[in-house]
């Protein structure tokens, strides 16, 4: 992706189903499930760049002891610096020592049975160490210990709130962490005092009230009361004081989330490659969470998979398959691909099939993968094109004609390479825009001087900015006759609230295109009427809500939008003609048929959540309000 954009967290959690004797006996450690987690971890960086935390939990600690442990870090190489943290605390171990799993466990912090971890990418706010997950809310009673970590966004955290408010709670923060960690936590509170309140008159001691809370707390039924108000896209996980462990997941599957457990360990994680690769098990040995599931890990090793939200129509998010999770993962890979062969033959028919004069080529690094689908495509129209030459010919063919027919092929090259980040202290705007638009680079010495037309492929066009202060500005010093850029993603006309850092209207390039267009066909009025629209859908409750943004961009075709975004990334004093090729939204649903989330492309929300915020982001930008709009 040209733009970068901030998006999905990502998490993984351990449950060690055996004693850690079990492990060093075996595997030769009792780092076993800490080294796991720490591949987890890195497996699956793409999804944080702000910081990472761990925390993990001891099973049938004693009294007096720590049994949870946490740390975090939000340094640059956080993942680099939580682990040095984590590991230093065994520098004075002797070797004996470092290969007495009970004497560790006793003694040190970090070898629970429970492991959580996370990686943080901030949507937005601060990204100070009180930001990063996992958050961990103390109690004395064991089982009212609770730490959570998360990767989602919720579109009535202020609901949500007052509603804690009313439950006579007095939160630090309002936040979707703090809230929906009080949320949890007030129902476990309730559902621990009504197992002590049920016990107590049977004559059991509080010591062994404890033990029988822990056997039997309902944690789908703490799941089911907590989360029946939460609007957005999460899969959240939570570990339980005594043991009891859970991850949950939306009703519509918007936030992905995966699982893999045998007589050892269970393992849940954000993507499917990432426990794969750490635990050396095959594809279909991982399994998708349900939506509006949890999977539930009881203290006694039990595992289940239960319903705890209706399910409301799976809409997971399709990003996710074009740009943010990592192009290991099979399906996701495939997707990719044909994604990028489906754009063959509008590309062919920009370049009006002319292969002697054009170079294909990408926008690195994520859209390489999209790049091999095109390739593919363009492979496929060549063999088309050749069996009717072919057939023309009728068997009269001359040498020469044949080798002219099967020399055909495409010109593939990688004309832009990505650079590293070039910080400036220059303050003329014109000069840091020169240096700025050196963030790419391109192979010289490949393209024919006014001549040839190149053909780059991206995997989304968000802003534009990108593409006009940089990569067209740098290609066009190679002096092409045009350049078409292809994205394999629709346009990005709405914005998102589930996760995604896509949340004002003014940023996305195919907003400025229609209000481009409106300014032209003196339709600027359109905006005022379509504002009081959205500040009446307000004051309406959430299912009665429309998106009556959508109204506007019915006014103009899909090309129309794309030749005007072409416009708007055309910087000023270039000589190359500058196309834009959308994917189509039939075509994305055709690559990604299991990933139908598209309300940033087509304004279909799958929560009332998110068609409030369509309206209230369309009301800040015409009243100039910066803020996001949830």
């Amino acid at each position: 992706m040209s733009d970068q954009i901030k998006h999905e967290c990502g998490l993984a959690m351990i449950r060690l189903l055996k004693p850690l004797e079990y492990y060093h006996e075996k595997y030769g450690s009792a780092f076993y499930g800490l080294n796991k987690l720490q591949l987890l971890l890195q497996k699956q960086r793409n999804r944080g760049q702000d910081g990472a935390g761990i925390a993990t939990i001891k099973l049938d600690s004693k009294p007096g002891t720590r049994y949870i442990s946490r740390k975090r870090s939000n340094s640059p190489q956080y993942l680099v610096d939580l682990f040095n943290q984590v590991f230093q605390r065994f520098d004075d171990c002797t070797e004996d020592q470092l290969n007495d799993p009970v004497w560790l466990k006793e003694n040190k912090p970090y070898l629970g049975e429970l492991l959580l971890g996370h990686l943080r990418y901030g949507t937005h706010g601060s990204n100070s160490i009180e930001t990063v997950h996992p958050f961990l809310r103390l109690n004395n009673w064991i089982s009212r210990n609770l730490v959570v970590a998360g990767n989602f966004n919720l579109t009535n955290v202020q609901e949500l709130f007052s509603e804690l408010i009313e439950l006579g709670q007095y939160p630090k923060e309002m936040s979707d962490t703090v809230t929906v960690m009080e949320k949890i936590g007030h129902f476990l509170d309730d559902e621990v005092q009504r197992l002590f309140n049920w016990f107590k008159p049977e004559g059991y001691s509080n010591q062994d009230i404890n033990k029988l809370i822990a056997e039997h707390l309902d944690v789908q039924r703490i799941l089911q009361r907590s989360c029946r108000k939460f609007d957005g896209g999460y899969v959240m996980a939570g570990m339980v004081g005594h043991g009891d462990a859970f991850v949950l997941r939306d009703s519509s599957g918007i936030r992905p989330c995966f699982f893999y457990h045998d007589d050892e360990i269970a393992v849940i994680a954000s993507e499917r490659p990432a426990i794969q690769t750490a635990l050396n098990v095959k594809y279909h040995d991982v399994k998708e969470l349900k939506i509006g599931h949890a999977l539930i890990i009881k203290k006694n090793g039990v595992i289940s998979e239960v319903p705890v939200k209706d399910q409301i129509g799976r809409k997971s998010c399709s990003f996710e398959r074009i740009y943010f999770s990592r192009g290991t993962d099979k399906d996701i890979y495939l997707e990719r691909k044909k994604l990028g062969k489906l754009l063959a033959k509008k590309v062919l028919g920009a370049v009006n099939h002319d292969f002697e004069n054009t170079i294909f080529s990408f926008i690195p690094n994520t859209a390489e993968v999209a790049f091999y689908g095109l390739v593919e495509g363009l492979h496929d129209s060549i063999a088309e094109w050749r069996k009717e030459k072919i057939q023309e010919i009728n068997g009269k063919a001359t040498s020469e004609q044949l080798e002219k027919i099967f020399n055909i092929k495409p010109r593939i090259e990688k004309l832009v390479v990505k650079d590293a980040k070039m910080r400036t202290f220059i303050a003329n705007d014109s000069l840091r825009g020169q240096m700025v638009s050196h963030v790419y680079d391109v192979t010289y010495g490949m393209v024919k001087n006014k001549l040839d037309t190149v053909v780059l492929i991206d995997d989304s066009i968000v802003r534009g900015t990108t593409l006009r202060d940089s990569i067209i500005q740098i290609v066009s010093t190679l002096q092409p006759k045009k350049i078409v850029i292809v994205s394999s993603a629709p346009q990005i006309r709405y914005p998102d609230c589930y996760g995604i850092d896509m949340s004002k209207m003014k940023n996305f390039v195919a907003f400025k295109a229609l209000l481009h267009l409106l300014d032209r066909d003196d339709k600027m009025h359109l905006l005022d009427e379509t504002y009081k629209k959205c500040k009446a859908q307000l004051d309406l409750p959430p299912h009665e809500m429309k998106n009556e943004v959508k109204s506007l961009y019915a006014n103009y075709s899909y090309e129309e939008v794309s030749k005007t975004i072409a416009k708007i990334v055309t910087p000023d004093n270039i000589s190359p003609e500058i196309e834009v090729i959308y994917q189509t939204v039939e075509d994305l649903h055709e690559a990604c048929p299991n990933n139908t989330g598209d309300w940033y492309f087509t304004g279909e929300y799958p929560t009332p959540g998110g068609i409030r915020v369509v309206n209230k982001a369309f009301v800040n930008f015409m009243e100039k309000n910066n803020n996001r709009a949830y």
